[in-house]
């Protein structure tokens, strides 16, 4: 395993979707987002009426993972987590969830959502640990490749108020 990283989180801007997109293609080859796609998310990422929330991580000068979380009333959905592949085993998913969970709070969600492929092990443990529950699949959802979708569900404890501080007492590691 890597050591730890302390990444600089900072709120995803137009001028990130170029580097976004390289990591983006690199790891979802088949189903990448499009530029469109990070225009549309960014384009509800602020103001008083924001729905979006979207940060990078860098390492120096390097765009080494970032994140995405849409709000709807009382539900958040993550929307996407990318981390780079040397960056894998180092911390960095958790670091970019427990952000995301952060935002979810703000936004006063009460239950945050997310699809996972079927195959992506290693992110359905981050999710896990967070805890989050599969509740369901969506058939062919990652297209043109048709893998199934693992739908996840994270609920704020009732003690707590909030996801961010229901799942910040669990382990943030990621193992390798």
């Amino acid at each position: 395993m890597t050591t730890p990283v302390t990444p600089v989180l900072r709120e995803m801007r137009w001028w990130d979707i170029d580097s976004v997109l390289e990591l983006e293609k690199d790891l979802f080859p088949e189903d990448a987002w499009s530029r469109g796609m990070f225009w549309s998310e960014l384009a509800h990422s602020r103001g008083p009426e924001a729905t979006r929330r979207y940060v990078v991580a860098e390492e120096g000068e390097r765009l080494v993972g970032y994140a995405g979380l849409a709000s709807a009333g009382e539900l958040a959905d993550v929307q996407t987590i990318a981390v780079a592949r040397d960056y894998w085993g180092t911390g960095l998913g958790s670091v970019l969830l427990t952000e995301l969970l952060r935002a979810a709070t703000a936004f006063e969600c009460a239950e945050v959502m997310l699809e996972c492929r079927i195959d992506n092990i290693r992110a359905q443990k981050l999710y896990e640990r967070f805890g989050f529950e599969a509740i369901g699949f969506r058939r062919g959802y990652y297209q043109p490749g048709n893998v199934d979708a693992l739908v996840m569900r994270l609920t704020t404890a009732s003690d707590s108020g909030s996801a961010a501080v229901s799942t910040s007492e669990r382990g943030t590691e990621i193992n390798g």
